[in-house]
């Protein structure tokens, strides 16, 4: 092959290389300002039942879409990790709606509380995208052009427990996605902001939330609520999906009243009466998520709907 059809050769390759969209996203690590300490707990076992609340978008970019990107990769990340089971968040509209909460709305702890006990949560993620950014770099010389968008977001989130309304856990998360392209000869990509990264950089920031929220969780006993109970029969909202296994024991207790903090007023948590321990015999139901239980010492009255039962030390 000669001098010329080579170079001709080169000049087709380059050609077809810069003219093909060119795109690379880097993630950075979500970072952790608050960097919670892995718990290995003996309350460890059952998946924890959770919620996840609107993200409120505090940032003048994106209004209308980074709020629920975020609350949608939240919910994504936590049911992959097969650690929860997570109640969709039209479900906490629709309590809110019927007890006409959405004034206070769920930024609110006590609001988000009350909602929780409603739903037989034991907790609820409440958060914001605080910050959001987009630079644009690039180099343009004679023959090429490059240029690289590069997204920033902050996440702070709130893990409220239900039972207290107290936040067990406040925590921000820091993601970064990078996306490049380039031309050669004024030819290849040379397109406008690309959207895509947004949603990079906010999973890199939420991403570590699952392992910080499970830790947190993990420091207090797992607890499930009475659905129903009926003769020797004590129905639980938790079965086969949650990871409830047959044999397994439980406290249950009665709540009989709010206790109340002397100086703010707020319910910091409840009077509790034990009624014993209860064994977990079958499953039931057709959700997968119910579970039929049957006293084995009794201590005080029989369990009754909207008890509480906790994992047995």
């Amino acid at each position: 092959m000669d001098k010329n059809k080579l170079m001709a050769l080169g000049v087709t390759l380059v050609l077809s290389v810069a003219c093909s969209p060119s795109k690379t996203v880097k993630m950075q690590q979500a970072l952790s300002v608050d960097k919670t300490e892995r718990v290995e707990s003996k309350y460890a076992g059952p998946k924890r039942r959770i919620g996840v609340s609107e993200f409120v978008n505090k940032t003048t970019y994106g209004q209308g879409r980074l709020g629920g990107s975020a609350t949608d990769i939240l919910v994504t990340e936590l049911t992959k990790s097969g650690k929860f089971i997570v109640v969709e968040r039209d479900r906490m509209e629709k309590i809110m709606e019927e007890q006409k909460l959405q004034s206070q709305g769920m930024t609110d702890p006590q609001t988000a509380a009350q909602v929780g006990r409603i739903l037989g949560l034991e907790a609820i993620v409440v958060g914001a995208v605080s910050q959001f950014g987009v630079k644009t770099e690039g180099s343009d010389y004679l023959i090429s052009q490059t240029k690289k968008q590069v997204a920033d977001v902050t996440v702070d989130i709130r893990l409220v427990d239900v039972q207290s309304g107290q936040v067990l856990m406040a925590d921000s998360g820091k993601g970064q996605a990078k996306s490049k392209k380039g031309s050669f000869l004024g030819m290849g990509t040379k397109g406008g902001y690309d959207e895509t990264i947004e949603g990079e950089a906010l999973r890199a920031a939420i991403v570590q939330f699952v392992t910080n929220i499970d830790s947190q969780l993990n420091k207090k006993a797992w607890s499930c609520m009475v659905a129903d109970a009926s003769g020797d029969g004590i129905y639980l909202n938790a079965g086969q999906d949650s990871g409830m296994s047959v044999g397994m024991k439980l406290d249950c207790f009665s709540q009989r009243g709010e206790i109340r903090d002397p100086r703010s007023n707020l319910v910091i948590g409840h009077r509790e009466e034990y009624l014993g321990m209860v064994e977990i015999q079958r499953y039931c139901g057709d959700t997968g998520d119910c579970s039929i239980a049957r006293m084995i010492n009794a201590a005080g009255g029989a369990p009754k709907a909207k008890d509480i039962c906790r994992l047995a030390k």
